[in-house]
């Protein structure tokens, strides 16, 4: 019993390292031949994993060679156009200025039904509204809308931004994600607990918070999510800070700040 479960645990360890080397796409963005080799060597380890008189290395090894092909079709399609074609294909046009094309869906094996599920999936519902859709070799349906169907953007209404930032990690689940904040030069682990405790909140209740410039998103345990900047709680604290304590004067109306003279006065 034991055996088999250290052939288990080192077989998948093994297939788990070699498909991390080998990329990191998602399933459906494989390519023809990388769907092929992660069918292959999953299948290559079940066998020895399951089958306790296979030696071990038996799996290790088909794998490995797996692992080496791929390296090699990685290189020379990297370094071929003409290879690339071959293995990977090339993308095909699927709809042009709205309209469908039957030959080309007939050559791809594909129904109108299956089109047109990928264009909802790229957000448009009719094919009107779409100047080009592109079948990419990944399967992927990439969509290239009419000029007067696409939206909206500050540009076309001659409106001047300002550089997005990345939204950067800083707490997940409670913890605190000290190497993300190092690429922050301006935001330390001081100015991020301090905004917390100026709202109540723990680390430890903290599900993700994410800054961006001085934009701060803040999705707590338990509660509805918030957005702040770090810049207005410190803003906040100046103002506080620079107040002095006004005696009002019954003489006067308003507040008047007291002097040394005042101060003298109230002595004697």
């Amino acid at each position: 019993m034991l055996n088999l479960f250290l052939r288990c645990l080192i077989l998948y360890s093994f297939l788990l390292i070699a498909m991390r080397l080998m990329g990191k796409r998602q399933l459906g963005e494989l390519q023809p031949f990388e769907l092929a080799i992660t069918l292959v060597a999953s299948d290559l380890v079940c066998i020895p994993m399951a089958d306790a008189s296979i030696p071990i290395i038996y799996g290790l090894i088909p794998v490995f060679t797996l692992f080496l092909v791929h390296i090699l079709t990685t290189k020379l399609a990297t370094k071929s156009v003409r290879f690339r074609k071959f293995l990977n294909g090339k993308p095909v046009v699927l709809i042009e200025n709205g309209n469908l094309l039957p030959s080309v869906m007939k050559e791809l094996n594909m129904t109108v039904d299956d089109v047109m599920e990928a264009l909802r999936g790229s957000g448009y519902f009719n094919p009107s509204e779409v100047e080009f859709a592109i079948l990419e070799t990944n399967g992927n349906l990439t969509v290239l809308p009419k000029s007067q169907n696409r939206p909206c953007s500050p540009e076309d209404l001659g409106i001047k931004t300002e550089p997005s930032t990345l939204p950067v990690t800083v707490i997940m689940e409670g913890d605190y994600i000290g190497d993300n904040v190092a690429k922050i030069p301006y935001v330390t682990k001081e100015r991020v607990m301090k905004f917390l405790d100026n709202r109540n909140i723990a680390q430890k209740d903290v599900l993700l918070l994410l800054v961006s410039g001085e934009d701060v998103f803040l999705q707590p345990y338990v509660g509805e999510f918030l957005t702040a900047t770090l810049s207005s709680d410190e803003a906040t604290e100046a103002s506080v800070s620079v107040h002095v304590t006004k005696k009002k004067n019954p003489d006067k109306q308003g507040y008047d700040i007291p002097n040394d003279e005042n101060v003298g006065e109230r002595k004697e």
